[in-house]
């Protein structure tokens, strides 16, 4: 049998799990909708990753175990308190995983972190030696690869941008600090903004439908968005002389509608010579860019 990192990839509206290659091919892949579950009823979302692992899993033991989650995580102790997932405050996920599938190495790895080596590796940021990969979604996260090289950090939480404030006086965060990029470009940030405007629909994903229409609130909060992610984008290529940014995320998903007043806004502020240089690009490999990200992070 093909030899295999086993990969779990866990949010808070999905399960995944998958056998990857030593190339990063998918090899098998399985998905549930992550359940329901208030604090205390950590074993109901237990059992359904167990029931999940099982399902994919097979035949010769894995190489390694890896798992990329929502944070925050304990890379130390081997925990996870994902803020979408209520009933998992310092759930002690590796234990869980060393039950299922004992006698293999394992490693915990950030979701955001995961996504961009996947994408380093087999997706749209190949050949790039300093990327920052983001997902814009529910909330907004990110990952560096430096030299080539994912880089998590001490804590795990390397790249986190969604909390750099480009907005000092702008809506307080669940972070605790006011402005930061999350408040304003994440779906559900865009979607609050729109309505307070006179827009009607529900999500974000009829926001996007909206903007492609041309409607004037919908477009207005695309580029309002795009300017924020423009204004941290180029603080972190200045910092860490970034040559690509690959961005991914159910945002992300609304194209040009998103794409082009960022390049936009990104070419015309960029003025350091080194920054001038940096490419914005979507993201290639969709869904499983966790789980490869994660399996690359086993793999190192």
């Amino acid at each position: 049998m093909t030899p295999y990192v086993l990969a779990a990839d866990i949010g808070g509206t999905k399960l995944a799990a998958a056998m990857i290659g030593e190339d990063g091919t998918v090899l098998r892949r399985g998905e549930v909708p992550t359940p329901a579950a208030l604090p205390g009823e950590a074993a109901v979302v237990s059992r359904a990753l167990t029931s999940l692992i099982h399902e994919v899993a097979g035949g010769a033991p894995p190489l390694a175990v890896s798992v990329a989650s929502a944070g925050p995580l304990d890379l130390l102790a081997g925990t996870v308190s994902p803020v979408n997932i209520p009933a998992w405050r310092e759930f002690p996920i590796l234990a869980q995983v060393a039950e299922v599938v004992p006698g293999v190495p394992s490693c915990l790895v950030g979701d955001a972190v995961a996504a961009a080596a996947g994408e380093a590796w087999r997706g749209a940021g190949r050949g790039a030696a300093a990327m920052l990969g983001i997902v814009v979604s529910t909330g907004i996260g990110g990952g560096l690869v430096l030299d080539g090289v994912p880089y998590a950090g001490p804590t795990g939480n390397a790249g986190h941008i969604g909390h750099i404030v480009v907005d000092p006086g702008g809506s307080p965060c669940p972070c605790g600090a006011a402005g930061c990029v999350e408040t304003i470009a994440s779906g559900p940030s865009m979607v609050r903004w729109a309505r307070k405007q006179g827009w009607g629909g529900a999500d974000a994903r009829e926001l996007s439908l909206a903007a492609r229409d041309g409607e004037a609130v919908a477009l207005a909060a695309f580029e309002r968005a795009a300017d924020a992610l423009a204004s941290a984008i180029l603080s972190v290529a200045a910092i860490c002389d970034l040559d690509q940014v690959v961005i991914g995320g159910g945002v992300a998903g609304a194209g040009e509608v998103l794409f082009a007043p960022l390049r936009r806004a990104v070419a015309g502020r960029a003025r350091l010579g080194f920054v001038r240089r940096l490419r914005v690009t979507p993201a290639a490999l969709g869904r499983d860019g966790g789980l490869v990200g994660a399996a690359r992070m086993a793999l190192l």
